[in-house]
């Protein structure tokens, strides 16, 4: 029972580290394109430029 004192503050403060991660995320921007990402996917930026075409 004794490790229990040690273990509820890890688990809060992992858990404000991951909210903190999250509000973070929100502030700058991450989820304002959703529509954009399926369209990226169809791109083919990775080819190599072919001279011969």
């Amino acid at each position: 029972m004794d490790v229990l004192i040690f273990l509820i503050p890890v688990a809060l403060l992992l858990g404000l580290i991951g909210l903190a991660g999250f509000l973070w995320s929100l502030k700058s921007g991450q989820y304002e394109d959703l529509e954009g990402a399926k369209y990226r996917i169809l791109q083919d930026d990775d080819l190599p430029d072919d001279p011969a075409r």
